[in-house]
């Protein structure tokens, strides 16, 4: 059986070489299970407070470590093939380029399938009151028709951003489930709100 090809939560840095855009066969990491949490994060300099911090580890990555720590998912890291900056300037006015060009950039290693899954957990920061448009590229790659998405966001001001509009019109098909958002300066705080959002939405906590 195809699945996803696993890869945990890794840390490899967005300013790191650019890796092949190939498609790869895709293997499940809990067999039986058929939830994908697949998530876009950025680390290196980051807003928070109003100010600027270098983080090691992105936001949205430290939120997806600690959702797949408590809900029984296969994870997918959504990898740019041309890495985006570790300068938060640089980042920003790449991503109003690609906003306005309404661009999908291109994602290393694809997987092959999602066939598998019923339930997909999508998530990414905000930027510019949208998931960065290469969440598009992924959403736009797969038929998701059939399956539940949850959108999962941190943000500075934003909250799920258009998150639920722009998957529903990505995802035909799709029933568009309740979101979690985490501001990414409370992200590492999170547990109970992301405990509290897994019991709602139906995906058993780990204890």
């Amino acid at each position: 059986m195809t699945g996803i090809q696993t890869t945990g939560c890794s840390t490899s840095s967005p300013g790191g070489a650019a890796q092949e855009n190939t498609e790869r066969p895709v293997s499940s990491a809990s067999a039986g299970r058929r939830i994908l949490l697949a998530y876009f994060s950025r680390a290196g300099e980051n807003y928070s407070n109003g100010g600027r911090t270098n983080l090691k580890v992105g936001n949205t990555e430290v939120l997806a470590r600690m959702i797949s720590e408590r809900a029984e998912c296969d994870v997918y890291r959504i990898e740019a093939v041309n890495p985006y900056s570790d300068d938060y300037d640089e980042t920003v006015a790449r991503n109003v380029r690609e906003q306005e060009a309404d661009a999908r950039p291109a994602i290393a290693n694809l997987p092959s399938s999602i066939e598998r899954y019923d339930t997909v957990l999508l998530a990414s920061p905000i930027w510019n009151v949208r998931a960065p448009m290469i969440m598009s590229t992924f959403t736009e790659r797969f038929d998701f028709r059939g399956k539940t998405v949850f959108p999962v966001t941190t943000y500075a001001m934003s909250g799920l951003g258009t998150t639920e509009r722009d998957y529903a019109a990505s995802c035909p098909g799709a029933t568009i489930g309740e979101g979690l958002a985490v501001r990414g300066e409370e992200v590492r705080d999170a547990d109970a709100a992301v405990r509290s959002w897994l019991r709602r939405i139906g995906l058993s906590a780990r204890a």
